[in-house]
């Protein structure tokens, strides 16, 4: 038997979800449109369509907010720290510690030559005119230890090395090849705590 066909469609639309397959995107269709009241699916489908609408990315970090510039960016008593993340998720982790007190870049992905993945392709262009507009003290560098976070770190700190500001890399707490948006907030406590100079 064949679903109807906005069925079909709805199935299509969960499946583009990471780590969502075809058999799970039928039982998250078949729940929304037989278990959820309809009240709740719209309420879902709605916050979808104003977050899809409203938000945005921040104008100088990269984040995602709902402004031009986002609250972390308008707040002047942040420290003169700049902190080098991937995406929006690894901010909030951060923010979620409440020990790190500077700014962000977020890159929007990481090097990855056998992607296709070059430092033009990711936020770096604008990086130095940043630091130096914004008179940034210390970088500190939180990216996956992965094959292409060490490739990123290592492209930063080479930016970098020229000039007399340190930059650092989170330290120990993060196992090898883990993802920040992943790690909880005493790991990434720990790691911010362990940064070493690169």
């Amino acid at each position: 038997m064949k679903y109807p066909n906005s069925l079909e469609k709805l199935i299509k639309c969960f499946e583009v979800f990471p780590g969502i397959g075809p058999k799970t995107a039928e039982r998250l269709a078949l729940f929304t449109v037989t278990k959820m009241t309809k009240e709740n699916a719209l309420s879902l489908a709605l916050a979808i369509e104003e977050a899809i609408r409203v938000l945005g990315k921040c104008n100088i970090c990269g984040s995602i907010s709902e402004m031009d510039v986002c609250d972390i960016c308008q707040d002047n008593t942040r420290d003169a720290t700049l902190m080098i993340v991937e995406n929006s998720k690894d901010v909030i982790s951060f923010e979620k510690t409440e020990i790190f007190h500077g700014r962000y870049h977020v890159l929007g992905g990481l090097i990855s030559p056998l992607s296709g993945v070059g430092p033009s392709d990711v936020r770096l262009a604008n990086l130095r005119e940043r630091v130096e507009k914004e008179k940034i003290q210390e970088i500190i560098v939180a990216l996956s230890s992965t094959v292409s976070g060490e490739m990123t770190s290592l492209y930063i700190q080479k930016m970098f090395e020229d000039q007399a500001i340190p930059v650092y890399k989170i330290g120990y707490g993060l196992p090898v090849g883990a993802d920040i948006e992943y790690a909880d907030e005493i790991t990434l406590r720990k790691a911010l705590e362990g940064k070493r100079k690169i």
